[in-house]
């Protein structure tokens, strides 16, 4: 506002007309932010770092769609048995109303949701399994690169003598700069790319035969989630995968076969109403760009306070 000492004006509504003062959380807020009348049968539970990279784990209500009335807690750190005392300050009448929530494959985060929602269904969100996915595939093709720079190294210190000239593709990618531009298209199923896109893929998979399998790997997987199959039939098409990992002989979709096959049973949940965690990131986002907009956290309570007025 024009006239207006904005410092002055910041500390008035800290002090005066935001009420923060006689908020009934003030005394504990920077290590519990508790609102169980926003507690619904389907939620969310996530992990977001308020400042300096410290975590905090926000559950959150999908009834509200992110809006006001969709934070539950907010509770300082990841550590299980920690998160689990403050959740149980929730009657136990309320948190037995819960019949899902969503979350990751984090052993604390799976931990939290059967201690304190026992007749919850776990839902392993399915972006969590895919990012693992599309970092098994990443991994391949960063190990091409490291070796693309060592061969252009080795190139150049011959080229001094002996003249030689560094190999350029037909789109005018070296093989250096191919595997380093080839990481978004990587991300993205093949109707998604662009013509420079298809044009690189096309010389990257004919020079990178690994690659392309991995890459069918990877979108293969994102096919079954965005195929509307029943439980029944995912599990089908997961033991498909399974063989097509096995026979490909990659160490890390091995593993990601492992990881889904320990979380398996809450992976398959997700075929049985399609619930994400998209609300959770999407509340995490919005943390973010408010966090931003402040440029940055320097009272946390008061942070709190005001993501609470927002949210709660």
């Amino acid at each position: 506002m024009y006239g207006v000492d904005g410092k002055k004006f910041q500390r008035q509504y800290k002090q005066s007309i935001s009420d923060f003062k006689n908020w009934e959380q003030k005394s504990h807020a920077q290590d519990l932010v508790l609102y169980p009348e926003n507690i619904s049968s389907q939620l969310s539970i996530d992990e977001v770092a308020l400042s300096d990279g410290e975590l905090y784990t926000v559950l959150t209500s999908k009834q509200a769609k992110g809006r006001k009335g969709c934070l539950v807690a907010i509770i300082k750190g990841t550590k299980s048995e920690t998160v689990i005392e403050c959740l149980f300050k929730i009657s136990r009448k309320s948190r037995m109303k819960v019949k899902e929530i969503t979350l990751d494959m984090a052993g604390s985060m799976k931990l939290i949701a059967k201690r304190c929602f026992p007749y919850a269904m776990q839902v392993i969100d399915r972006f969590h399994v895919q990012k693992l996915a599309t970092e098994a595939l990443q991994q391949i093709r960063i190990k091409h690169r490291w070796e693309a720079i060592e061969m252009e190294n080795e190139l150049l210190e011959r080229s001094k003598e002996k003249g030689l000239k560094i190999e350029i593709f037909s789109n005018g990618d070296t093989r250096k700069q191919l595997l380093a531009r080839s990481r978004y298209l990587l991300y993205k199923s093949k109707e998604k790319w662009t013509l420079g896109q298809s044009h690189r893929a096309e010389i990257l998979f004919y020079q990178y035969p690994d690659l392309e399998k991995a890459y069918c790997l990877s979108d293969e997987l994102r096919k079954i989630y965005n195929q509307n199959i029943t439980k029944s039939v995912a599990m089908l098409k997961l033991a498909h995968w399974f063989k097509n990992v096995e026979e490909s002989g990659f160490k890390s979709f091995t593993t990601l076969k492992r990881t889904i096959t320990r979380h398996y049973s809450d992976i398959l949940n997700y075929f049985e109403k399609r619930s994400t965690n998209a609300s959770a990131e999407s509340f995490n986002a919005k943390i973010k760009n408010f966090r931003m907009q402040l440029r940055g956290v320097r009272d946390k309570s008061f942070f709190l306070f005001r993501l609470s007025k927002l949210f709660a």
